[in-house]
């Protein structure tokens, strides 16, 4: 049987806390958030009826400052993917260095079924049911999976008018014009872009050599697929929800975006060979880049993943059993915490901007993000290299050890 998302999250956590030899009092604060909102919301549909959705938000630790993290719109929702996603967060932030802890949220709704209206209303329900518990230097919500600036636009306004006055450090990932930051919007792909070519150095591959494969051509994806093309990697696969193609040569990312936009899929693109998501996982290529949902890599197919470098865009694709596998076969695997944190990162750019009413150029902001990122990856290299392990596991003895730093200098 296979675990969940909470239980795959500990297996990682009692990793490293056996590396660390981690206090056990540290150990079970770090075992279980450290608070759990749920919220039924009751909304008005366009057709006169009500109809209730449930929702949560999961606060998990915030020893290194507020809580952070996105909110998820979608149909497969669970309090168990939200308390893992809120322990990932933390472990995230951390990873990186940013003074901040973890939490997320989500509801159970598939939005493509609703209307624009109903999602504002869907959206402001959520804000209302919840403003006390979030706000700038308490909880601090973000987009997610199918959440958007325009939600957050919406959740912003809500809260402001909830608390009577301006806040916009609230909720990042904003439209520009309400306190959003220059860059965010692909900031999620710029970062695994940075790591991936600190990994190309240490494993000394040329760009232009390199075969890339993305699942997931969402936001994330997508952009990563752009920016690493521009950089001269060849993107030779990619796939969405509905399947993927694969092309004997680099795919024509600018005429894709169009079939997709008119087809409502990538499937199909001319020149391509149709495939599945499950065969993307597993062709030839040297960068694998899971951008799509968790629990993607497993014990399973991991014996047959041929990628030399697996760049984890998605959040938590990869179990920890087929971590085991991977690394036993010679893959280098950038974890999620690390791979992704560039959206964190840059989130946490816009709540100092909101903070001090002063705003920063897209330039400005990259030569804040590049940085951060960089040393974070090679921080986490040099603990696998200390003790000999994996990069997943490096990157949580790094993120666990500031963590349980932070409790104890708080008296925990």
């Amino acid at each position: 049987m296979s675990k969940t998302a909470f239980e795959n999250a500990m297996a990682q956590l009692d990793k490293a806390a056996k590396i660390l030899n981690l206090e056990e009092n540290i150990l079970t604060l770090l075992r279980r958030p450290n608070a759990l909102h749920q919220v039924d919301l009751e909304i008005k549909m366009d057709n006169g009826e009500s109809k209730i959705f449930k929702a949560y938000r999961i606060q998990y630790n915030n020893a290194r400052g507020p809580y952070k993290g996105g909110i998820r719109y979608h149909w497969n929702v669970t309090e168990d993917e939200v308390k893992a996603l809120s322990f990932w967060m933390t472990m995230k932030c951390s990873a990186v260095g940013i003074p901040l802890g973890g939490g997320k949220g989500g509801i159970i709704v598939n939005p493509k079924e609703l209307s624009v209206g109903e999602l504002e209303r869907l959206s402001r329900a959520y804000i209302r049911a919840l403003y006390q518990h979030i706000g700038p230097v308490q909880d601090v919500p973000a987009p997610d999976v199918y959440t958007t600036p325009q939600i957050m636009g919406w959740m912003l306004d809500e809260y402001e008018k909830c608390v009577g006055h301006h806040a916009p450090g609230v909720i990042t990932g904003k439209p520009l014009s309400v306190g959003g930051s220059q860059g965010r919007g692909f900031a999620t792909a710029q970062g695994g872009v940075y790591v991936v070519e600190e990994a190309m150095r240490k494993l000394g591959k040329n760009p232009s050599d390199t075969t890339v494969a993305v699942q997931g051509f969402g936001n994330a994806g997508s952009f990563m697929a752009k920016i690493l093309s521009d950089l001269g990697y060849k993107i030779v696969a990619v796939s969405d929800s509905k399947g993927g193609i694969k092309s004997a040569s680099a795919l024509d990312l600018v005429a894709l975006e169009k079939h997709k936009e008119t087809t409502g899929a990538v499937a199909g693109f001319t020149g391509t060979e149709n495939i599945t998501n499950e065969q993307l996982l597993e062709l030839e290529v040297d960068v694998l880049v899971p951008a799509a949902l968790e629990n993607q890599i497993t014990a399973d197919n991991a014996p047959r993943i041929k990628a030399k470098i697996v760049a984890e865009l998605a959040n938590g694709p990869t179990t920890p059993e087929a971590d085991e596998i991977l690394f036993k076969n010679g893959v280098l695997l950038i974890p999620d915490i690390l791979t992704n944190a560039g959206g964190v990162t840059v989130s946490y750019f816009e709540q100092v901007q909101n903070a001090m009413n002063y705003y920063w150029t897209e330039s400005e902001v990259l030569a804040k993000l590049k940085p951060i990122m960089v040393d974070s990856f090679n921080a986490i290299w040099a603990m696998k290299e200390k003790h000999n392990i994996d990069m997943r596991t490096a990157a949580f003895v790094v993120a666990v050890a500031r963590v349980a730093q932070a409790m104890k200098d708080r008296g925990l």
